[in-house]
């Protein structure tokens, strides 16, 4: 045997330097594949991010056209407009709160030539009623045509007569935008950035929607054009739109640039068709509203679309790579690489010895094998026993809690219902004969109310009655009392309405339920739970996911931790299965799963469960 084991043992140099060779070129491999598999996996969670980030834009774009559309239904559906009523609905909105990126709300009336010098002595007279500006109006910019599309209200008050009377008509790019607008009953965003409240990285768009007659038909271009009204429009801030998007990305070093590549107008008043416009740059300043994009091998970098109501903006995120690592990412590939070239130099080496020792470990093998078998045997049986027993201890104990349980209700429950209603009548017959009695009879009557309540919550302690109505109930009341109780934001996710389960399977499951949230509340530090409970293929899977800090390594097997050892244990019992998924302060799941359909309901010949009594307790 002893040479046997040398020749085992035994390399030469060709073996040597050929294993060598194999661990460095498996280890090389390893650190390849590995840092690509990083560099994917954190460029798949910048463009999560940045999609993300698209999306808010989105929702906040929206939120700012139905703003506007809300506004021009109350314009469209009033007869007579005034300051004053526009005044007080846009001080209803609190735009200042809800709506922090709008400049203002103004209303531009169509006017026609002969219906100019009317219009102009109202709107002075209501100019003077509404901000007692004395400065004689006049359309702006002057001159006679044949028609006018003059600001007349503007909200939030503009004490400055000088935003008013201005035709937006005169403008050669504004009216023709303007007038298909109106002819096709359309939204129109602008693509000019607003001059006179714009500033170097600090962008103010307009929106704008036509206004008709109420109850005027609109289903050609002709009667759209009989109809006019006027254009509703609202002046917003880019930046103060986008505020807070970058805050919402746990992203180091993020960059976000917002352009746009419709037609429109520069600060130049020359049209930009096609070419794009920076609306927005997170690391735009003052003096260099406008740095070039980031570009390089390390950084990342995405571009997605997004629809400013018909108009075509780009957003582009770049972000250094280093931002998206982790400490460990950047040992990760050196580690496989070594782990790689370890393992495999052990691996050649046991193939080498398991090669040259293989009649001896045949030999030792066959006489290990019989004893093996045995011992196999012997612990597999003992492990059923236990199994068995541990089955039949929470059967036992299970059945114990229902009895005590039903006994409490059934006996102490009467007893305080019948002594409630002894109270109560005592109360009722010493109103206004004798108050101090009155008053004892009524503290006692509290306190009878306050051990009911006690009683209750201990024979849902023992057995929730709930169980009784399936298992789906119990585990909707069960997170309602865990939400109420610890404040812990509750979900539940029961796509198959009630399941039909035997009791102990039900109960096993209830129990599963109980002690994740027991776990949750004593180690997860989590704000929100979510259970799922799904029935497929004749199996019932129970899941329990927290957003807490998750099992710390080794958390597991604690010693003197016995909650997840319960857990698997029941479940195992079942005939099922359990996994625990965990990542540090990435939150803890648990699944459980157990075959249902076909399952009997086990028989115990302890005690015959009887009726319940009177529904007190």
């Amino acid at each position: 045997m002893r040479e046997v084991l040398r020749g085992a043992f035994s390399v030469n140099r060709f073996s040597f330097w050929t294993g060598a060779l194999l661990s460095a070129a498996v280890g090389s491999v390893l650190y390849v594949l590995t840092q690509r598999s990083i560099e994917n996996n954190a460029h798949e969670r910048f463009i999560n991010h940045a999609k993300y980030a698209q999306s808010v834009i989105g929702v906040r774009i929206k939120s700012y056209t139905d703003l506007l559309r809300a506004t021009g239904s109350l314009i469209h559906s009033t007869d007579i407009l005034s300051h004053r009523k526009l005044h007080e609905y846009v001080q209803g909105l609190d735009l200042a709160n809800n709506f922090p990126a709008v400049d203002s709300i103004n209303f531009a009336l169509y006017v026609t030539d002969e219906q100019r010098q009317d219009f102009l002595d109202d709107l002075r007279e209501d100019m003077q009623r509404h901000i007692h500006s004395t400065t004689p109006l006049d359309i702006s910019p002057p001159g006679r045509r044949a028609s006018y599309l003059v600001v007349s209200y503007i909200e939030p008050d503009q004490s400055n007569p000088s935003h008013y009377c201005i035709d937006l008509m005169a403008n050669r790019y504004f009216n023709k935008q303007l007038a298909e607008s109106r002819d096709h009953a359309t939204l129109y965003a602008s693509g000019t950035p607003i001059l006179a409240l714009s500033g170097p990285n600090d962008i103010h768009l307009g929106m704008r929607m036509p206004i008709y007659y109420f109850g005027a038909p609109v289903d050609t271009v002709e009667q759209r054009r009989a109809a006019y009204v006027g254009s509703l429009g609202i002046a917003f801030g880019v930046p103060k739109l986008l505020h807070g998007v970058m805050d919402e990305i746990p992203i180091k070093g993020l960059r976000m640039t917002l352009f746009d590549i419709g037609p429109g107008l520069d600060v130049h008043g020359r049209e930009t068709a096609g070419l794009p416009r920076t609306l927005f740059d997170s690391h735009g300043t003052a003096r260099d509203p406008t740095p070039p994009l980031d570009a390089g091998d390390n950084m990342f970098s995405a571009t997605l679309p997004l629809d400013f109501n018909g108009r075509t903006w780009k957003t582009t995120f770049s972000a250094p790579k280093a931002s998206l690592y982790t400490e460990f990412d950047d040992y990760y590939p050196k580690l496989m690489m070594a782990f790689g070239f370890l393992g495999s130099v052990l691996l050649y080496a046991l193939l080498h010895t398991l090669t040259s020792s293989r009649r001896a470990a045949l030999a030792l093998a066959q006489e290990m094998t019989s004893e093996l078998r045995d011992s196999q045997t012997k612990l597999q049986l003992s492990h059923q026993k236990l199994r068995r027993l541990a089955d039949h201890a929470y059967q036992i104990k299970e059945m114990e809690r229902k009895r005590i349980a039903r006994e409490i209700h059934d006996d102490l429950g009467q007893s305080l219902l019948a002594l409630r209603i002894e109270a109560e009548l005592l109360a009722g017959r010493t109103r206004g004969t004798h108050s101090h009695l009155h008053k004892r009879a009524r503290a006692t009557l509290q306190q009878i109310d306050t051990t009911i309540k006690s009683v209750r919550q201990i024979i849902n302690d023992l057995r929730p009655t709930v169980l009784d109505l399936g298992l789906s109930a119990a585990v909707e009341w069960q997170l309602n009392q865990f939400q109420r109780r610890t404040g812990i934001q509750c979900e539940i996710q029961d796509d198959h309405g009630e399941i039909a389960l035997p009791d102990h399977c039900a109960t096993a499951f209830f129990r599963i339920l109980q002690e994740s949230l027991t776990n949750i509340v004593r180690h997860a530090n989590a704000t929100r739970v979510k259970v799922e409970v799904r029935q497929h293929g004749g199996w019932l899977t129970l899941t329990v996911r927290d957003n807490g800090c998750g099992l710390p390594p080794g958390g597991r097997n604690k010693y003197g931790s016995f909650g997840l050892v319960g857990i698997e244990e029941r479940i195992v019992i079942l005939g099922g299965t359990c996994a625990v998924f965990s990542e540090p302060d990435g939150g803890t799941t648990v699944m459980v799963s157990a075959p249902v359909v076909g399952m009997p309901e086990p028989v115990h010949s302890q005690q015959q469960e009887h009726g319940s009594g009177s529904a007190v307790i």
